[in-house]
């Protein structure tokens, strides 16, 4: 957790040192209240006291007792500027890395416990700092003043004091070694049931239509029973913990007017008075520190937790993104071209490579398509263009330069990429085409017009500026692929990336489509990948993928004279009579 907050900013670090002061401020005001209290017991006991000392007593208490009050609303003052500053700059860093990480790095975390670190733990750390910091901070202070204080009276108090106090810190140290462990894994259940809800609710449509309720409920029933009994042993060692303090409190009041009493039974008439009232002082300072055992109690509660958030956030925060910019903005050749030398990629974690030796180029404004059965590489090459991966061998030059060579941002402003899986954001129409740049509304309405989206948009409420929810729950498949086809022709690239693009389209609207973007986006570099064939006849090269490598390359005609694997898809796709 240190390790964490050495990522506070200046501002944070002196809130840190502004909270410091005001907690000492307000445990040494406070233990100085009884100081007056046995003062006024010594005056009201003593004959011929005159009632203005009493009253100036008094006065100093209540004094003491407001600057303390004020200390302490100061204090939370600045706990809790700290923990939502804190938690803020902590979200911004964890997102900025996210942003930065690549496909490897989101597959190893999984999506469902980035957003736990990004939302949960987070607010873990934010809780430790507004609540238990708070009590880190004062109780240690309140516990060492007030025993500094009780080591000037009577040593027997002092003594006794010293063994109820090693009797709870042998209570934290068994809640230390028996419930912290459990606390830390909490985190992680809590990681598993998101998984299971986040997978239920992202296929809600196959478990209906698999009657697969029971099924799912079983699967949450096992995630959420495994955290519940985590979290009742975690509970039940805490629930020992406030009867325990509350024991030991008792215990230390009755000991300490027992021993009052022996001390004053002892003592001759002159000192009896003086004993009592540093009786009552110390009963106000061990009730002080039992207190702080408690607020000790709540902190024990909340570290462990804490510590495995910060362990998971500091997981994110360390790890080093494999894909590194380069640093050029521009290539060195000409536009619009694209060439793969000997490139092989092997996905992280997988035993066989998902492409091997491949090799191509592509001039300015040719359409090449690759095309090949499931598994053959085909979104690899695209994803290898996009540089969501870094090739394992070989180079891959974009305008006549590496692509690890460019930064990121640059590549990408080359690329107008539409996924395999097409992908709206909560906003309009408008929003989602215009996507992360200018908003024109004349270019808008092309890129919609180039896609062949222009019919059902001009009919959905708005126009283009139609209200779209998350994920483009309110479009069709078909729908979604066009208006992210027509983000991708918005921002007029180098080159067009259509990654399965097309596949939840007509025949007829794809056709259109592409004829539209040939017509419309001429002297543009554009690769399809694509899994029929009638998306692919027209292009200028098709490239043929069989197990991760070229089975074939050339236009419709040449493969089907000359490659076996082009010629066994299109027979299953096309009848005789609409190849010829």
């Amino acid at each position: 957790m240190l390790k964490l907050f050495r990522k506070m900013t200046g501002k944070q670090v002196m809130y840190v040192f502004l909270l410091i002061f005001f907690l000492t401020c307000h445990v040494v005001m406070e233990l100085t209240v009884p100081d007056y209290m046995s003062d006024i017991t010594k005056l009201v006991n003593t004959e011929g006291s005159d009632i203005k000392d009493i009253l100036r007593c008094g006065g100093m208490m209540i004094l003491f007792s407001v600057l303390a009050f004020l200390a302490s609303i100061t204090a939370r003052f600045f706990s809790s500027r700290l923990a939502a500053s804190f938690s803020q700059h902590l979200r911004h860093l964890i997102f900025t890395r996210v942003e930065s990480f690549s496909m490897e790095e989101i597959d190893r975390f999984s999506t469902a416990s980035l957003i736990t670190r990004s939302t949960n733990d987070c607010a873990q750390i934010q809780n430790i700092m507004s609540r238990a910091f708070n009590m880190l901070i004062r109780v240690p202070i309140m516990i060492g003043y007030a025993l500094f204080k009780i080591s000037t009276r009577y040593w027997q108090w002092t003594a006794f004091t010293g063994a109820s106090i090693s009797l709870l810190v042998g209570l934290l140290i068994f809640l230390i070694i028996y419930a912290h462990p459990k606390f830390r894994k909490m985190q992680y259940f809590t990681d598993n049931i998101n998984e299971v809800t986040r997978e239920n609710m992202t296929g809600m449509r196959v478990v209906r239509a698999y009657n697969a309720e029971n099924y799912e409920e079983t699967k949450f029933a096992k995630a959420n029973s495994d955290y519940t009994e985590n979290a009742l042993r975690a509970r039940r060692a805490m629930g020992l913990m406030q009867p325990a303090i509350r024991f030991v409190n008792n215990e230390l009041n009755i000991g300490i007017y027992c021993i009052g009493a022996f001390l004053i039974a002892g003592a001759g008439s002159a000192e009896q008075l003086e004993i009592f009232s540093e009786m009552v002082v110390f009963s106000t300072y061990a009730a002080r520190i039992v207190r702080g055992f408690m607020g000790l109690n709540m902190i024990f509660n909340m570290i462990p937790r804490a510590e495995v958030a910060a362990e998971r956030l500091n997981e994110v925060l360390d790890t080093v993104p494999v894909i590194r910019d380069g640093e050029k903005e521009e290539g060195e050749g000409k536009k619009g071209t694209l060439e793969f030398r000997n490139v092989s990629f092997t996905y992280p974690g997988a035993g066989m490579p998902a492409i091997k030796d491949i090799s191509f180029s592509a001039k300015k404004g040719e359409t090449v398509a690759f095309i090949g059965a499931t598994g053959s590489g085909k979104s690899t090459v695209a994803n290898l263009m996009m540089r969501f991966f870094d090739a394992g061998e070989g180079t891959i030059l974009v305008d006549g330069t590496d692509i690890k060579d460019y930064t990121q941002k640059a590549l990408r402003k080359k690329m107008g990429y539409a996924p395999q899986q097409a992908v709206l954001f909560t906003g309009t129409v408008r929003s989602n085409v215009s996507y992360a740049s200018d908003d024109i509304e004349e270019k808008v309405r092309k890129a919609v017009r180039i896609a062949q989206a222009e019919e059902f948009v001009s009919q959905m409420d708005g126009d283009i500026d139609a209200d779209v929810t998350r994920g483009g729950t309110n479009v069709s498949g078909g729908q979604k692929q066009r208006l992210s086809v027509a983000r991708a022709v918005y921002r007029e690239p180098e080159f067009y990336i259509f990654d399965d693009t097309f596949s939840a389209l007509d025949y007829k609207t794809d056709r259109v489509l592409r004829n539209t973007l040939k017509k419309e986006t001429s002297g543009i570099t554009t690769f399809i990948v694509a899994q029929r064939i009638g998306t692919i006849k027209d292009a200028d090269r098709i490239i043929v993928l069989d197990e991760g490598r070229i089975a074939g390359t050339g236009t419709h005609e040449e493969l089907m004279r000359n490659c076996r694997i082009y010629r066994e898809i299109a027979f299953t796709q096309l009848s005789q009579e609409e190849l010829a």
